[in-house]
């Protein structure tokens, strides 16, 4: 499958998706982007705003992750915006990408974000601590308590510490897993029907 990995950090959500797929990841901060080239050196890696990039490029490929940044959207944001004296908008890029996806998009797709501290405007799956967004049914899974991440491979940091945002940010490498499993399925079943028809 040709996958596209957008706002793709440090890859914990690609993690175990193996070498067998043509994955293009899509990160704005060259330093994070650097990162994932180094644990995953066989996608192509863009630096380029995956916003903008998901419009220009949407067809190219059979199945779609976006992880928008979910800093204004968390529980987090709400209870410390005394610290920055008032509160943070809600980026709404989150629900364009929803709506353009549902609307446009022929492939399979998901778009995760973190559970927010309101209801959200569109209606999400719950996975822990994830909301999910996508074009096809996603069976629930139990998480490992280390969550946080699902990173295990040496990254180049300093874990004895705080890990960095960008990798306590990462989605949980299981979920990734089980998500694109299930599009991967559904995919080739579809295939199949079509096949049978001809």
């Amino acid at each position: 499958m040709k996958i596209l990995n957008l706002y793709c950090g440090i890859g914990g959500n690609r993690k175990l998706w193996g070498e067998e797929h043509q994955i293009t990841a899509v990160e704005c901060n060259e330093k994070v982007a650097n990162k994932y080239k180094e644990l995953y050196p066989k996608d192509n890696i863009v630096i380029a705003d995956a916003h903008e990039y998901l419009l220009d490029h949407y067809k190219e490929y059979d199945f779609i992750w976006s992880s928008p940044p979910c800093q204004s959207h968390s529980t987090t944001n709400y209870f410390t915006q005394h610290i920055r004296k008032r509160p943070v908008y809600p980026s709404m890029k989150l629900y364009e990408e929803i709506i353009f996806l549902d609307n446009f998009y022929k492939g399979k797709y998901c778009v995760e974000n973190v559970v927010s501290y309101y209801e959200p405007l569109i209606k999400a799956q719950k996975i822990g601590r994830h909301y999910l967004w996508s074009n096809f049914f996603i069976p629930v899974i139990k998480q490992p308590k280390s969550d946080i991440g699902g990173m295990n491979h040496k990254s180049g940091y300093n874990t004895a510490n705080k890990k960095p945002l960008e990798e306590r940010n990462a989605v949980n490498s299981e979920l990734g897993l089980h998500i694109l499993n299930r599009a991967i399925g559904i995919v080739l079943d579809n295939n199949v029907k079509q096949s049978k028809l001809f």
